[in-house]
């Protein structure tokens, strides 16, 4: 290979592109190819999850700060539940990733939401009061 995956990757995966197309399976840097698609399950499943993380900070928001409400927080939950679609679109085996995720990812986003409206945490319930369903339908939002 002409770029190695240390010093130049985009080089690296064009090479074992290439290489791949030509079935030149004893030149593959296989080590670095296993690591690189074991990688792309990671990164789907990190987006997915900061997508939920990132809905539930503006339902949180909506719904212990009404008289703040914006449009702009109704755009970031409608734009983390179209890319959260797309994903599953994409990766349907991560279905059911959204219920797994959800205790850490409301953890996470409680703390952003109080650190966000200078509400205490304790204003936030301790457990996600949403379900998957709610927090990926469109037309859902909580009341205050």
């Amino acid at each position: 290979m002409t770029g190695g995956y240390d010093t130049d990757f985009n080089c690296w995966a064009r090479e074992t592109a290439r290489l791949l197309r030509e079935k030149r399976w004893h030149e593959l840097d296989l080590e670095h190819l296993i690591e690189e698609v074991e990688d792309l399950g990671k990164s789907e499943r990190r987006a997915l999850s900061s997508q939920l993380e990132r809905i539930l900070i503006h339902l949180l928001k909506w719904q212990y700060q009404p008289q703040r409400r914006t449009d702009s927080w109704l755009d970031f939950s409608n734009d983390g539940r179209v890319q959260i679609y797309k994903i599953l679109k994409d990766s349907p085996s991560l279905k059911t990733f959204p219920a797994i995720r959800l205790a850490e990812d409301y953890e996470d986003a409680r703390r952003y939401a109080a650190k966000q409206t200078g509400l205490s945490i304790e204003k936030f319930p301790l457990d996600c009061p949403y379900s998957v369903e709610q927090i990926l339908d469109d037309n859902w939002l909580p009341e205050a």
